[in-house]
């Protein structure tokens, strides 16, 4: 089987030795997303809606490099850093992931790797079919 990485261009991929997304056969992965956009800058600075949405833009357009979408996703995990804030994020997963529900789980976290960053989202993806069409 072969396993396909698709890069995003982030700041940290290559600092850190990651990918934002990988699929093997009918598994795709993505990696934690935020809100920075490809300039550096934090959409939504201090808003935790603003920056789920943001998130979980970036990780559906990593889905769609591998030949996935969010209706495929099975698990999302949603790391914040103000916990006090669930609602924010909850409301801009529903968005996107309600009619095909995944998994999920949202944690509580002291801070991310920028501090200006509330919102870190990944998510596993299942496609059945084999390889991706991208």
């Amino acid at each position: 089987m072969a396993i396909e990485r698709f890069g995003s261009g982030g700041p940290f991929e290559a600092r850190v030795g990651y990918c934002r997304v990988v699929r093997a056969g009918e598994h795709v992965w993505v990696s934690g997303c935020t809100a920075i956009t490809e300039d550096g800058v934090v959409a939504g600075a201090g808003d935790a809606y603003v920056q789920a949405r943001a998130a979980i833009g970036a990780l559906v357009a990593a889905l769609a490099r591998a030949g996935a979408g969010p209706e495929h996703v099975v698990r999302t995990r949603m790391f914040v850093t103000d916990v006090s804030r669930w609602e924010e994020v909850a409301r801009a997963h529903q968005e996107v992931f309600g009619a095909a529900p995944p998994a999920a789980a949202m944690l509580g976290v002291s801070a991310l790797i920028d501090p200006r960053m509330l919102v870190e989202i990944e998510a596993d993806a299942f496609v059945t079919g084999g390889t991706s069409s991208a």
